[in-house]
């Protein structure tokens, strides 16, 4: 429920930080928080919007530190390292959405998840989208944008995915570089613990590698396709 509470423990685990992490955050009031007694807690919901707005508003030094970290907490998961083979397929992945405006990009990925099957309420995640939006836009300098659910709630997909959509024109989304964004990566986690390891990936794959490029330059979902997963690998071999 969007209205838990977090101990230290809990955040930490969710933010895959350590206690001193974020006892650190807490001491420098970077971290939304409240003093019960001798206690620190978090609530969750304030926790969930910080933690995605922070991981994309990492430098590159930063969200490599973070994405090592989130790796670590997350290896149970994801033997090989790589995620893009087991969250994005090619039939999912829309090469030339119509969208023209934030409203219709928004229903149009949501559209998208749909057809994987593995969305159980449509509207209700096109209302946590618009929601999470109106807070700060996840529109990042180079015309990427990574919608998300503004809460977790693990009932509303069957399981982890991401559906990826480029646009036939820039849209005006809110990024920092106030430039307009035509590839817009739906992130739907059904687990908990995968969410802002996702984003970290993301991001982290972006900022390496020419794939945002790339993704401009293929002529179709299989070639999109080939290149996140190529990418991936290239960011996490560490090569540029």
């Amino acid at each position: 429920m969007s209205f838990r509470i977090y101990n230290l423990e809990e955040v930490a685990q969710y933010l895959h930080l350590t206690h001193t992490d974020v006892e650190t955050l807490v001491k420098r009031q970077e971290i939304p928080f409240e003093k019960r007694g001798d206690r620190l807690v978090f609530r969750k919901q304030e926790i969930e919007t910080w933690a995605s707005q922070r991981i994309l508003g990492f430098e590159a030094r930063r969200l490599a530190d973070y994405h090592q970290k989130s790796t670590h907490a997350t290896r149970d998961l994801f033997a090989s390292g790589a995620i893009l083979p087991l969250m994005i397929k090619q039939e999912h992945i829309a090469p030339a959405l119509a969208a023209k405006t934030r409203a219709s990009v928004l229903r149009e990925l949501v559209h998208l998840a749909q057809s994987t099957g593995l969305v159980m309420d449509e509207r209700e995640l096109l209302t946590s989208l618009e929601e999470r939006e109106a807070l700060c836009s996840t529109a990042l300098p180079g015309g990427l944008a990574v919608p998300h659910p503004r809460h977790y709630q693990h009932y509303l997909f069957e399981t982890s995915f991401m559906v990826v959509g480029r646009t036939l024109q820039g849209i005006f989304f809110g990024a920092p570089d106030n430039q307009p964004t035509d590839l817009f990566f739906l992130i739907c986690c059904q687990d908990e613990r995968f969410h802002l390891h996702s984003l970290a990936r993301l991001c982290l794959v972006a900022q390496k590698t020419e794939l945002l490029t790339q993704l401009r330059d293929a002529p179709d979902a299989e070639a999109m396709h080939a290149c996140l997963l190529a990418y991936e690998v290239e960011a996490l071999n560490g090569k540029r």
